[in-house]
Order: C-alpha cells, then structure tokens, then sequence
C-alpha cells in the first residue's frame, strides 16, 4: 500500500474526516482489519488566516510548502491539501516536492466527467465560488459553472468560519443551507458541487433534489485510489 500524506488543520474538524474516510474507504475496499498508511502534517490555522487576511499568499504558499516536504521527506508518494480554498496556491506546492499533490477540484471534475455532468453549480467559500483557481479546473474538465450566488456567499462563509471550523452545527444554519441548495436547484443545471470541506456536516448530500458532489469524500477516495493502485485484499491471519 502506498503512504498518502496530509497537509491538515485547515481545519482540524476537515482533517478529522479525511482521516476517517480514508481509513473506511480502505478497509471497505480490503476487508478485515485494513487501515491506510497516512502520514499528516496539521497546521495552525491561526497562521494561515492570520496570512490570507493580510492577502500574503506567497507567505501561505511557503507554510504549505514546508509542510508537504516535511510529508515527502517522511515518506508520503502522495500528498493532498486538506481545504478547498488553500487550493489557491497549489501549483506552488505542487513545483517544490517531487510526488503528486492531487488537487481536488481535478478529482471532483474527473468524477463528474465520468457521470457524464456538463453543467452545475459551485457552492463553498467566497474566493472558491469567484476566482479562477477553483472554477477553471471544473471548466477543464468539460463542466459550465452557474454564476456563483453572490447574495447569500457571505452568509455561507460566516456559518463555515464562525461555526462549522469550530465544530459547531445550528438547525438554523442547516435550513439556510437546505434552503439555499434548494432554489440552487432550480436552475438549468445537473449538479452542486460541495466546495467546501465542512460544509458536509450541515449537508445531506444523499437527500437532495440533484446530486451533490462532496468535495472531501471525492478527494479522500482519490487518495485512496492511489495508495491501492494494484493492492489486492488479502484477508488477516488470526
């Protein structure tokens, strides 16, 4: 099995399920006691807002940098970025270590291409929805994204940054996400994509009038792609 590795923290309630959705993926695909070979490096998250607020994504792209070569280093064949959002300075990362650094908006377009989904709307936070980091590899991949919903995006970045990285859920702010899928829904698309990586925890994405594509279960499953690339379930000796 190959070692993945994982630039966590941001936030810790994300990394937390990464951490459990690799580790189920794996012994579902293999059975018996399995449990994926993870490697992960948390940063402080103070640090990184403390920089995104300042605009300082070079000074961002350095903190991930050293992180994901500390994760190479140690052993990891793969590494991913554990947030949408830091996927802003991917291409950084990606030039400094000599593994793969699977960016997640290609795993959710290759997933979707798959599907055969041509048309969808991106929900997440404000610079995922609107900047060209996150949208152009959906488009990439073949996918027309709606115009993002400007109205309610600083709605949704409160519930993300004032509660959901605390990990704190409301009935309210679960019906303002229901409500806001909802009408999402009725425009002349295919699908949602979850762009963000807690917002699953306010989100049936199971329950809901079109299909909804979850950022972080799509990622974890790539990664365990990759760490079971020709690995055959073998059942434990007891």
């Amino acid at each position: 099995m190959r070692t993945i590795g994982l630039i966590g923290g941001m936030s810790w309630v994300s990394t937390e399920t990464y951490y459990r959705r690799i580790n189920s993926e794996v012994q579902r695909r293999l059975g018996g006691f399995n449990s994926a070979h993870l490697l992960i490096e948390s940063v402080n998250y103070n640090d990184v807002a403390r920089l995104k607020l300042h605009d300082d994504w070079d000074a961002a792209a350095d903190l991930m940098i050293r992180s994901a070569k500390k994760l190479e280093e140690a052993g990891a064949t793969a590494i991913l970025i554990c947030s949408n959002a830091m996927h802003k300075i991917h291409s950084q990362v990606a030039a400094a270590v000599n593994v793969p650094v699977l960016h997640i908006a290609d795993c959710i377009g290759d997933r979707m291409k798959a599907d055969g989904i041509k048309r969808a709307a991106l929900v997440g936070t404000h610079n995922v929805m609107t900047e060209g980091f996150y949208r152009k590899r959906l488009v990439a991949k073949g996918v027309t994204l709606v115009p993002a919903d400007m109205e309610r995006a600083e709605e949704i970045d409160r519930i993300i940054y004032d509660e959901l990285m605390f990990s704190r859920t409301t009935r309210d702010s679960e019906r303002t996400m229901k409500t806001l899928l909802t009408n999402i829904a009725k425009q002349d698309i295919e699908a949602i994509v979850l762009g963000c990586t807690e917002l699953a925890m306010i989100v049936d994405t199971k329950a809901n009038i079109l299909p909804i594509y979850d950022s972080t279960e799509i990622h974890c499953d790539a990664a365990v792609d990759w760490m079971l690339s020709g690995v055959e379930p073998v059942e434990p000796e007891l």
